[in-house]
């Protein structure tokens, strides 16, 4: 098959070459050969990564919380950056990010700008990335977006590297990094559902207000220090005060009364895991913290496991750090694990209103791990995959 010659008309093309009565059949053929190129595409490894000893990455998004985070992993980790370009909105051009001590200039973003760029990440917002990722990819970069535009797309791998690194091979130029409380869930689940196959999972997160951006942490700020000395308030970026609340309120109410974390919480650890029996409920809470999302959760498991033989398998994993020793005081908080690339896993014990429970504790970096760690990571193993 990899040796035949073969001969491909785009469905575009057909529809505006060929829109005669009666050829809904030869429509059919030709949207059939559509999917054997792609799927031809795909094996050869149209769209992968050229190996080189250096690479021209940009980072898209680069003065946000977490494309400023992107530039600093880059950095810590040596990637092999041949040159970075960074990217923003108008608003940002002239703006310097340094890397490597040297003052990278921000340019704005436009769709001409990726020619000769091999990797670009991703952090500008759905809406810039459904633009944008496509012409990108395109020019021939591969795209790791850290958006939700293209999480629950069939065409596009969902990936956590410690979970799923196998389905980076079908991509097709872009490549979705999850949502953050997702990414630190799933590194947790996976070594436990490949020995005892979780039936369910229950999550309660409790995330802080960088997962929103700057605009949040400089919201936190300054309605602390408001309150602190008896003054007014605003809320701007939250319906209500963030500063000594909770708010059980991240991004939109749907309408069975999830809201859209929630929701994307539930989808995408299916996909990550590749299992959809994976029942899944969550309820998502926005904490005033500046930095790191914890999570409370409950899991159900086919195989009986003990809290030993779960703090065993998990200790075994690369990137997860066994913190458990409550009766020390030992346990994972938001400041331990902040500027830290571990998922820290705590107050492991069993739960016993059921017969295979395990309830844990889990923390982790969320502009790290749960964003621009996660995706290096990816562009580190596209590297590795590389021809």
């Amino acid at each position: 098959m990899e040796d035949t010659p073969y001969f491909y008309i785009s469905q575009d093309f057909y529809t505006k070459y060929f829109t005669l009565p009666g050829a809904d059949d030869l429509m059919n053929f030709f949207v059939d050969c559509d999917k054997v190129y792609n799927l031809i595409s795909i094996r050869n490894g149209a769209g992968m990564l050229k190996k080189k000893e250096r690479y021209i990455v940009a980072v898209v998004g680069a003065t946000g919380a977490v494309g400023n985070e992107m530039v600093s992993v880059l950095e810590e980790r040596e990637f092999p950056v041949e040159e970075l370009r960074l990217f923003a909105s108008e608003r940002s051009e002239g703006k310097r990010i340094e890397f490597r001590n040297r003052q990278i200039p921000v340019k704005t973003l436009k769709e001409d700008v990726f020619k000769g760029i091999d990797i670009a990440l991703f952090s500008a917002g759905a809406e810039r990335s459904r633009h944008f990722a496509p012409i990108a990819a395109e020019s021939g970069c591969v795209v790791v977006d850290n958006s939700s535009a293209w999480r629950m797309d069939p065409e596009v791998p969902l990936v956590v590297p410690e979970v799923n690194p196998d389905d980076l091979k079908w991509h097709k130029g872009i490549i979705a990094n999850p949502n953050c409380s997702t990414i630190q869930m799933v590194v947790v689940l996976k070594p436990i559902h490949d020995v005892a196959r979780i039936k369910r999972v229950v999550v309660t997160t409790f995330q802080s207000v960088s997962g929103t951006g700057k605009r949040a942490m400089d919201e936190l700020l300054k309605q602390t220090t408001d309150l602190l000395n008896f003054r007014d308030i605003k809320a701007e970026v939250y319906p209500y005060q963030i500063a000594f609340n909770c708010l059980p309120h991240i991004d939109k109410f749907m309408d069975d009364g999830y809201t859209k974390e929630e929701i994307k919480m539930i989808n995408e650890t299916k996909k990550i895991m590749g299992d959809d029996s994976i029942r899944v409920t969550a309820t998502t809470v926005r904490v005033p913290v500046f930095r790191g999302h914890s999570e409370s959760l409950n899991i159900e498991t086919e195989k009986k496991l003990t809290a030993n033989e779960v703090r065993a398998i998990l200790s075994e994993k690369d990137g997860i750090i066994v913190y458990d020793a409550p009766q020390k005081n030992i346990y994972p908080h938001p400041v331990l694990v902040a500027g830290k690339d571990e998922t820290y896993v705590g107050r492991i014990r069993e739960d016993n209103s059921i017969e295979n429970g395990i309830n844990m504790w889990i923390v982790a970096d969320n502009l790290r791990k749960g964003a621009a760690l996660n995706a290096v990571q990816i562009a580190e193993k596209l590297i590795e995959l590389s021809e």
